[in-house]
């Protein structure tokens, strides 16, 4: 395994995420990346992994 490029302008944060399932609002802290002044959420509310990838990013 190798280090291909490391994000400089990339952080690690923990967002509290809100999501609409139906008729039902559920809300849990969520791991994201912090990238070029987006938040790309690494996985979902209900803990399963997401790749990292711009069209899932949200504006805070």
């Amino acid at each position: 395994m190798r280090v291909l490029k490391v994000f400089k302008d990339t952080e690690f944060i923990i967002a509290e995420i809100e999501v609409n399932l139906g008729e039902e609002v559920r809300s849990a802290p969520t791991l994201c990346v912090r990238h070029r002044k987006k938040l790309i959420p690494l996985n979902t509310p209900d803990g399963r992994p997401i790749l990292m990838n711009m069209e899932n990013a949200l504006d805070p």
